[in-house]
């Protein structure tokens, strides 16, 4: 049996999220939806969420805190993506929003890009599939792109 690896774990939940709105938004496009579907990233925030992982006091931890002080942000800082994403009109169905400085670690938002696998079709429509059959929850207004409504 495999070792259970947080961040990789982590990182495929995140690409989930970003396939899960690709797909969403394709789905609203092939439906004529107004509804814009946008995607955002806090970068990394400075809050209490990632103290458990920094490891046990000592000389290290303080190593670890200064570091991380200055890759990442504070966390109103850290929700402005989300706010810009939700709020700005020059805002389109698709997109990803970031912090824009080094990383995406910290800084303004901007609008970011997604890796190769976040836009692969095939992948997006299967999660889409296994979401609906483990939930028991279905959006027939909703075809997936190409199939009639």
């Amino acid at each position: 049996m495999s070792s259970y690896r947080r961040w990789a774990r982590y990182g495929q939940s995140k690409l989930a999220n970003l396939l899960f709105v690709h797909e969403l938004d394709q789905r609203l496009q092939a439906a004529a939806d107004t509804v814009t579907v946008v995607a955002a990233h806090p970068g990394v925030a400075n809050t209490n969420l990632s103290s458990g992982f920094i490891g046990p006091a000592g000389p290290m931890r303080t190593v670890v805190r200064a570091l991380q002080s200055r890759i990442s942000q504070p966390a109103a800082a850290a929700a402005l993506p989300s706010l810009r994403a939700a709020t700005m009109p020059d805002v389109r169905g698709g997109q990803y929003y970031g912090p824009g400085g080094l990383g995406q670690g910290r800084g303004a938002p901007v609008l970011v890009s997604r890796s190769r696998a976040a836009y692969d079709d095939a992948v997006a429509a299967r999660l889409w599939q296994v979401s609906e059959d483990l939930t028991g929850v279905t959006y027939p207004d909703l075809p997936a792109p190409g199939e009639a409504r």
